[in-house]
C-alpha cells in the first residue's frame, strides 16, 4: 500500500489546487480523480474546467462575438455581411481551450511531483482510500491527511428528469450541435442565464422559467432590476414566479405546461435546461461507512479550518458549506494545505466576489442594500451609471452601473454591486479594499486611469459623499 503525506480525493478547482500547494510545501500529495473525456481519455479540473465554467465562457465569448458582428460593428462604421456561423468550429474552440488549460494542469501535476491516481476514491477507514479504476482494478492508498474535494452535480427535477437528449443539465446544453428554435431553461440563476444567453445570441428562442417572484433575489435590488430590463430588451423571456406543472416528451420536441402570475400557458420547445442549482458530491465515498458527518442539505460538515469529524480528514469546495464557486474552492484548497504545513491559514467567506458572465456582466461582492436593511444596518449608498463614463461611451457598452454601500459612521465599504461590461475584472478592486478593510473615500482619493471603465467605481465612491463629478 502506497503511502503519502497527503491524499486528495477529487482534481477539480479545489482538489488540484490543493495538490499543489500541499506538493509546493514540500508534502508527498497524492491526487485521485475518475473523470473521462468524451472519448475516454482521463482529464484533470473536474467539472469547472471540462463541463463548466471554462467551456461555459469560451461559447459565451464566441456567441458574444457573432452578435456583436451582427448588431453592433456597423455602428462603428464597420459593415459586415453574410455572418454565418458554424457551431462546429465553435464547439471545437471550445474544446481546444479545455483540453490547453487540463493539460496545463497535468503539466503542474508533473513539474511538482504529484502522483495522480486515475480512479474513483473511496474512503475506507484509518484515512485510507479504496481508488478503483475504469478498468476495475482496485489500490488502496493511505494519507496522514486526506482531502476531500467531491465538488457538485447538477440538481435533478422530478417533474423533467434528465434523458440527455431533449431535457439536459448544464453539460448538455453545452454540447450541441445545432441552435435550437425554442429552448426553455428552468431556473434564472447563474447558470441558467448564462447558457441561456448563449443560445439567446447565436439564435434560438429562449424562455427563462424564474420560480421566485423577484429576478437574481440573491443580488442587490438595483441590479437585479437592471439585470431584468437590460436581458429582457436582449430577448430572453424571463418569466416570473413560474413552474412547471406538467411535462411531455416525444421526438421531436417537449411540451410543457406552466403557471405563473400571468396565468396558465402550454410551451412547445426542442430543449429545455433544468438549471435549478446543484448539490455535493457524495456518492460512492462511503461516507456511512466510515461515519463521516453530513448536515440536512448533504453537505459535508466542517469547521473553521475544513475539518471534518474524521481525523486528519478535511474537505473543501462545493461538498462543503459555503458558495459553490471555484475560486471559493481553490482558496479553501490553499488554505488547508498551509494550515496541514503548520503555517497560518486564511480564508475571509465575507470577500467572495460573485460573477454572472451574461453581457453586461453581473460582479458583487460583500453585503447587498437588502441584507444591510434587514440587519437594521445604517449604511450610506453611491450609484454611478456607465452612461456617465466615457470609456463606456468609446466601447459602445453604456448599459449598467457601480453600487458602493458603505458604513454609515465609519465609511467602511460594506459591498460593492456592478452591472455593466467587464465587470467581472473590476470586482477586483473592491475586494481588494474591503480585504484591507479600507472606506469609499478610500477609493475615492485614488486616482483611477482615465478614460477607464473603473472611473466608474471611482465616481460611485465619490456618490458615497453625494460628491460625484459626472453626474
Amino acid at each position: 500500500m502506497d503511502k503519502f503525506d497527503i491524499v486528495v480525493i477529487g482534481g477539480g478547482p479545489g482538489g488540484y489546487v490543493a495538490a499543489i500547494r500541499c506538493a509546493q510545501l514540500g508534502l508527498k500529495t497524492a491526487c485521485i480523480d475518475s473523470w473521462r473525456t468524451e472519448d475516454g481519455k482521463p482529464a484533470l479540473g473536474g467539472v469547472c474546467l471540462n463541463v463548466g465554467c471554462i467551456p461555459s465562457k469560451a461559447l459565451l465569448d464566441s456567441s458574444h462575438h457573432y452578435e456583436h458582428a451582427q448588431h453592433a460593428l456597423p455602428a462603428h462604421g464597420i459593415t459586415t455581411k453574410g455572418v454565418q456561423l458554424d457551431i462546429g468550429v465553435m464547439q471545437a474552440r471550445k474544446q481546444k481551450v479545455v483540453r490547453t488549460l487540463t493539460g496545463g494542469i497535468e503539466a503542474l501535476f508533473l513539474k511538482h511531483k504529484i502522483t495522480w491516481l486515475r480512479g474513483h476514491g473511496r474512503l475506507i477507514g484509518e484515512r485510507q482510500v479504496e481508488v478503483r479504476g475504469h478498468d476495475g482494478a482496485t489500490q488502496t492508498v493511505q494519507g496522514k491527511h486526506l482531502i476531500i474535494a467531491t465538488g457538485s452535480t447538477p440538481a435533478p427535477l422530478e417533474q423533467a428528469p434528465f434523458d440527455g437528449e431533449r431535457i439536459v443539465d448544464s453539460t448538455g446544453a453545452l454540447a450541441f450541435t445545432e441552435v435550437p428554435k425554442k429552448m426553455v431553461v428552468i431556473g434564472g440563476g447563474v447558470i441558467g442565464l448564462e447558457l441561456g444567453s448563449v443560445w439567446r445570441r447565436l439564435g434560438a428562442e429562449v424562455v427563462v422559467l424564474n420560480r421566485g417572484k423577484v429576478f437574481l433575489s440573491k443580488v442587490d435590488e438595483d441590479l437585479g432590476k437592471e439585470a431584468y430590463r437590460q436581458l429582457g430588451a436582449q430577448g430572453l423571456d424571463i418569466r416570473l414566479g413560474a413552474q412547471v406543472t406538467k411535462l411531455s416528451v416525444n421526438k421531436k420536441q417537449v411540451s410543457l405546461q406552466i403557471k405563473d402570475g400571468k396565468g396558465e400557458a402550454t410551451l412547445k420547445v426542442d430543449k429545455v435546461l433544468v438549471a435549478t442549482g446543484r448539490v455535493p458530491n457524495t456518492e460512492g465515498l462511503n461516507v456511512e461507512g466510515v461515519g463521516l458527518a453530513v448536515d440536512a442539505h448533504g453537505f459535508i460538515a466542517v469547521d473553521e479550518h475544513c475539518r471534518t469529524n474524521l481525523p486528519g480528514v478535511y474537505a473543501i469546495g462545493d461538498v462543503v458549506r459555503g458558495p459553490m464557486l471555484a475560486h471559493k474552492a481553490s482558496e479553501e484548497g490553499v488554505a488547508v494545505a498551509e494550515h496541514l504545513a503548520g503555517q497560518h491559514s486564511h480564508m475571509n467567506y465575507e470577500t467572495i466576489p460573485w460573477v454572472i458572465y451574461t453581457w453586461p456582466e453581473i460582479a458583487w461582492v460583500g453585503k447587498t442594500t437588502q441584507q444591510l436593511r434587514d440587519a437594521n444596518r445604517d449604511f450610506r449608498a453611491g450609484i454611478f451609471p456607465f452612461m456617465g463614463n466615457g470609456r463606456a461611451h468609446a466601447m459602445g457598452d453604456t448599459a449598467g452601473l457601480v453600487k458602493i454601500l458603505s458604513d454609515a459612521k465609519t465609511d467602511r465599504v460594506l459591498g460593492v454591486h456592478i452591472i455593466g461590461p467587464y465587470a467581472s475584472e473590476m470586482i477586483s478592486e473592491a475586494v481588494t479594499v474591503m480585504e484591507f478593510g479600507g472606506a469609499a473615500e478610500d477609493i475615492a482619493r485614488t486616482v483611477h486611469a482615465h478614460p477607464t471603465l473603473s472611473e466608474a467605481m471611482h465616481e460611485a465612491a465619490l456618490a458615497v459623499a453625494d460628491r460625484a463629478l459626472h453626474r
